[in-house]
């Protein structure tokens, strides 16, 4: 299924860095993946488990069959509970019409220490909540093993409903996925689609306003209007549902001529930091085998030749 899905994203256009991203694999793992050519991916194989519970289900229906076969042919329950090695007990079941070979604790999970929280935790992850707020929410109520039992819990449970058929078909948009979306267009981010991203901002509109605003930051940068600056940040003020956004609307206040002047003209220091950043190169290539005196002296040359190259 791993090696399907990472073909049919790379025939979208996904990166193979993207791939990764959603399968939770390495890059070199997807590669291996997408270098397997389609028809000669294997087939889906069942676990263990599940391989050796469907033989016993086989080998049962198979001795069910043989079980009524010599009931119409005339033996009675003794006579095939001798043959076949069984008990009578066994036989009448076998002889049942609504005897089911299937075992009615397949599948069922123990009851452990989550037990008590199970809906709990799967209305808050539906819910968006992280598993660190779900493990407080629980902890308050009792709760006494650890956050990494909870993610394990999720996995079987999604995996438990996908063989049963309960799978909701819910759309999981990646975090990655949100942030491109920050700096992007959405026709250039390759994970979310038209309706899914309508549907987000639809349930989060906290989120729309938050996009709304980034993109007129943007917008102010590239168009160098410095100007609109002042509305902008009045606005981003009342945008209280994100704190990282008031405290990067008070270090704009704390430095407005430097910002408006940076988006008015072409220059920055940009050289400087450039020239900070050799210089710490060199340093750092030097450090324990030279002294200060002899780094002067490369950095200087390394002007020189610089110079003279140009």
């Amino acid at each position: 299924q791993r090696i399907r899905y990472a073909h049919s994203k790379r025939k979208e256009g996904l990166t193979v860095q993207e791939i990764a991203y959603l399968l939770h694999a390495g890059v070199r793992t997807v590669e291996n993946y997408l270098s397997i050519p389609e028809d000669q991916i294997p087939k889906d194989k069942d676990t263990v488990r599940e391989r050796q519970y469907n033989e016993t289900i086989k080998r049962k229906e198979n001795e069910i069959k043989h079980v009524r076969q010599l009931f119409d042919e005339g033996m009675t329950v003794i006579e095939i509970a001798c043959a076949t090695h069984h008990s009578s007990k066994t036989i009448r079941n076998y002889l049942n019409p609504d005897f089911s070979p299937h075992n009615g604790h397949y599948d069922l999970k123990r009851r452990g220490k989550l037990t008590p929280y199970e809906q709990d935790i799967i209305s808050m992850r539906s819910n968006g909540q992280t598993y660190t707020e779900i493990y407080e929410f629980i902890k308050s109520k009792g709760y006494i093993a650890s956050v990494a039992a909870i993610r394990m819990f999720m996995q079987k449970e999604r995996a438990h409903a996908k063989r049963l058929g309960l799978h909701g078909g819910k759309d999981y948009i990646h975090r990655i996925t949100l942030s491109q979306l920050v700096y992007r267009n959405l026709e250039d981010v390759k994970l979310i689609t038209q309706d899914q991203y309508e549907a987000l901002l639809k349930q989060y509109p906290e989120l729309a306003a938050l996009y709304g605003i980034l993109r007129d930051f943007h917008r102010i940068v590239f168009s160098k209007k410095a100007e609109d600056l002042e509305h902008w940040i009045e606005q981003a003020s009342h945008l209280d549902a994100v704190p990282e956004l008031k405290s990067f609307v008070d270090g704009l206040k704390h430095d407005i001529f430097a910002i408006k002047n940076a988006i008015m003209f072409d220059y920055n220091n940009g050289l400087a930091e450039g020239s900070v950043t050799k210089i710490k190169l060199i340093k750092r290539i030097m450090y324990g085998r030279n002294s200060f005196a002899l780094l002067k002296a490369k950095v200087l040359m390394h002007e020189l030749l610089y110079a003279n190259s140009n």
